[in-house]
């Protein structure tokens, strides 16, 4: 009997969860536990999931940044951070106009979290970057100071000398792989948790209607983000910085970008990807193995939107008021997250919940978007590889390269 994918399991559980929470609410207190099980696991992942993945891809581009790629790991990282600033941008626009979380009636975070988290002051974020002590960091779920102490690691393990690196590398890699198993295992029981997390969150819920109507307006409003960022901010970079024909590029990556959206997967995609951009657009192999497999692994211009408009879309819903600084911090921390993000489906759900854990908001806000990421899970993994293949073609224009492309 073939299995049942999992993001139908999901998509039923999540019907299910709102039909049993508006129905039947009396049952939820017998079932909240799960969602409390699954939630807990997430956040279980949160200190060994940035730890490995930062020290792992700072020693990465450290690596691979260094000499002959010096120069090319320069370009291609700067326009990386820029095109994932620019989609953080589109996306907080975005959500602060449309405000796809507006309060819903009933739904209230837990009784710690106040109505306005987070009353600290940039000074206090400049000094807990810096832990007085790393394991206490670490027990608490700090994530800032853990993730300063990540990238620390993962430079100066590129420093030391070739018998240390040997030793130490070699764990940082293993832990990322355990850590990336034990995920998928987490992933496995998405649709039990996603079922008893949307139960409560709509037993909760004063106005059903209204929280159906924010949960469909949070899909449109990160869809509009994704397709502002792939029909105008990355063409316009194409034809102003890449002096390139940006339909035409877009044209040569039908393939790729397909097979993303059906796999959301970017690391499935690379080969695909690699193909298109060397063959359909002629940027050289030097360019294109380097950009486009870094990219692979860092770039996530639509998993940095998503991310930055989930967190802030939940605190709406919750009627949360954030900070000028906490949004800050938020997009701050989409960035990191998405840099840090592993290249498997669903990955972006332990990313969010390091973001809510950093500004002080529940994780269980988690169960308002998790039922509808698969679509936008394939959305966004498209925009993540066009990214990828822009950059390429733009950091190869700047090497001097003649394209089939050019205008």
């Amino acid at each position: 009997m073939k299995k049942i994918p999992l993001y139908i399991q999901i998509i039923v559980a999540l019907i299910l969860g709102i039909i049993v929470g508006t129905l039947l609410p009396s049952v939820v207190p017998y079932i909240r536990w799960i969602g409390n099980l699954f939630m807990n696991a997430l956040c279980m992942l949160i200190v060994p999931i940035i730890f490995f993945s930062v020290s792992t891809s700072v020693e990465g581009i450290c690596s691979e940044s260094s000499g002959t790629f010096g120069r090319i790991g320069s370009k291609a990282l700067g326009m990386y951070v820029l095109t994932m600033l620019l989609a953080i941008a589109t996306g907080l626009c975005l959500v602060w106009l449309i405000r796809p979380g507006s309060a819903v009636a009933g739904i209230a975070p837990p009784s710690d979290v106040p109505s306005q988290v987070g009353s600290f002051s940039p000074t206090d974020i400049v000094s807990g970057f810096i832990p007085s002590n790393i394991f206490h960091a670490f027990a608490q779920n700090n994530t800032v100071p853990v993730i300063f102490v990540s990238i620390l690691i993962g430079y100066f393990v590129t420093k030391i000398s070739p018998e240390g690196k040997a030793a130490i590398l070699p764990i940082l890699k293993g832990g990322y792989e355990i850590t990336l198993k034990i995920m998928r295992v987490v992933i496995m029981f998405a649709p039990l948790g996603v079922f008893a997390i949307v139960a409560k969150q709509f037993a909760d819920a004063g106005d059903v209607g209204g929280l159906l109507k924010n949960m469909l307006m949070y899909v449109v409003t990160v869809t509009a983000g994704l397709l502002i960022q792939t029909f105008i901010t990355l063409p316009l970079l194409l034809r102003f910085m890449g002096k390139v024909n940006p339909i035409k590029h877009f044209r040569n990556m039908g393939v790729p970008l397909i097979t993303a959206f059906s796999t959301a997967s970017s690391g499935a995609t690379l080969p695909l990807t690699l193909q298109a951009v060397k063959e359909k657009d002629g940027v050289s192999s030097k360019v294109t193995d380097f950009v486009v497999s870094l990219g692979a692994t860092i770039n996530m211009n639509g998993a940095a939107l998503l991310e930055c408009v989930a967190v802030i879309f939940i605190a709406q819903v919750y009627g949360v008021e954030l900070t000028v600084l906490q949004t800050v911090i938020i997009s701050l921390m989409s960035l990191l997250c998405a840099i840090g993000s592993a290249g498997v489906p669903m990955s972006a759900m332990v990313m969010m919940a390091i973001i809510l854990n950093v500004v002080g908001l529940p994780p269980e806000g988690i169960g308002l978007v998790i039922g509808v990421d698969r679509i936008l899970d394939m959305l966004r993994t498209a925009v993540n590889v066009y990214g990828d293949t822009c950059v390429a073609v733009i950091v190869g224009k700047s090497e001097g390269e003649h394209l089939s492309i050019d205008i």
